[in-house]
């Protein structure tokens, strides 16, 4: 896990990574690149440097469909394009006006392209990376330069791995608005710093079937107010009824915009002001529509000895997947927040596209 954490922050600071397999890679994220990093990509590669795309991404820049069962999409880039300024275009599609003609040379994409882009989103960078295949003296030279390898296995196995280590490390009584016997107790990974939390109002530990509410962070609704979604509303509600019940927990996890962060939700947000629901809008930035870990929930409610749950949602893909991952999930209860003239299109795209239960 370690590795892989550091893994992302150098991709994030514009550091080239190696992509350890059969077939290693150099990995440089298309938003961060810059000369430095493409030189030392360029330093470990043998050969030209593809650019690989989740196959939503790639079919908006080439204009046609690509086949979207893929795992990635690669394609060879003219010189011109192998710079800072265009390479972020190429990945972000809110600036894909500033690119000009883009040129349509598709090639076969490397085994370890799956690993490549799971390890752009670890890391909340827009899954497009420049990679290549390393050439044979790429590990010591790697070591040379100061680079970092990680193994691509356990870049795959790492969501599933920092879920179901989470221990907690951290409570406290923490009296709400309205809840004012409530407690908060943090939950960490090793080797990796995202804390999520659990709020428990009462003692719902002690109650047969608690109301529990699995709630992604959202700092513009939670923290600002925003009017574009639910969010706010849902989680004040939530914790309202569950100081009516007497008990409850809601599970705080760290995974906003439906797992994508913060600046990619911002960047969504553009998008849905040009035309695009909250749906298409990942998936043009290269995610999937809903990219959270419902394993991390059930790790965290496994720990608070939470075994048998009512879930306090709308959504029934929640429910499902907290029953794959263990959870009895003895009933649903409905919140649903009223629109306020600004969200009605966001809700609707939640009941239409999402199937969540609103009605």
């Amino acid at each position: 896990m370690r590795a892989v954490h550091r893994a992302t922050a150098e991709l994030r600071r514009g550091t080239p990574v190696l992509l350890a397999s059969a077939a290693p890679l150099v990995l440089l994220a298309a938003e961060t690149a810059g000369a430095r990093g493409l030189h030392e990509l360029a330093a470990l590669a043998e050969g030209q440097a593809m650019l690989l795309l989740a196959p939503t991404r790639a079919a908006s820049l080439l204009h046609r469909p690509v086949e979207q069962a893929a795992a990635a999409v690669a394609l060879r880039l003219p010189p011109r394009l192998l710079e800072g300024a265009a390479l972020l275009s190429l990945a972000d599609p809110t600036l894909e006006q500033l690119l000009g003609e883009m040129p349509e040379t598709m090639v076969a994409s490397p085994a370890e392209a799956p690993a490549a882009l799971v390890l752009a989103k670890l890391a909340r960078l827009l899954p497009a990376l420049l990679a290549a295949p390393a050439r044979a003296d790429a590990q010591r030279d790697a070591a040379r330069l100061g680079l970092l390898s990680v193994d691509s296995a356990d870049v795959l196995a790492y969501p599933a791995t920092m879920a179901t280590t989470l221990r907690r490390v951290a409570e406290a009584a923490v009296p709400l608005e309205g809840a004012e016997d409530a407690r908060i107790i943090a939950f960490r990974a090793p080797d990796a710093g995202i804390e999520h939390l659990a709020i428990l109002v009462g003692r719902p530990e002690q109650a047969a079937t608690p109301l529990v509410r699995v709630h992604s962070e959202c700092f513009t609704g939670d923290l600002l107010g925003s009017l574009r979604c639910d969010c706010g509303a849902q989680l004040r509600g939530a914790i309202q009824r569950m100081a009516q019940e007497g008990a409850g927990a809601l599970l705080y996890l760290a995974q906003e915009g439906r797992g994508i962060g913060l600046v990619n939700k911002l960047r969504a947000y553009t998008l849905q002001d040009r035309g695009l629901d909250t749906l298409d809008a990942n998936r043009a930035l290269g995610w999937g529509a809903d990219e959270r870990n419902f394993l991390i929930a059930a790790t965290m409610l496994d720990q608070l000895g939470l075994k048998r749950v009512r879930l306090l949602t709308n959504n029934p893909d929640k429910l499902a997947a907290l029953a794959a991952c263990g959870v009895e999930v003895v009933g649903r209860e409905r919140h649903v927040i009223a629109p306020n003239g600004v969200n009605d299109q966001y809700l609707a795209t939640k009941a239409r596209r999402f199937g969540h239960l609103l009605g």
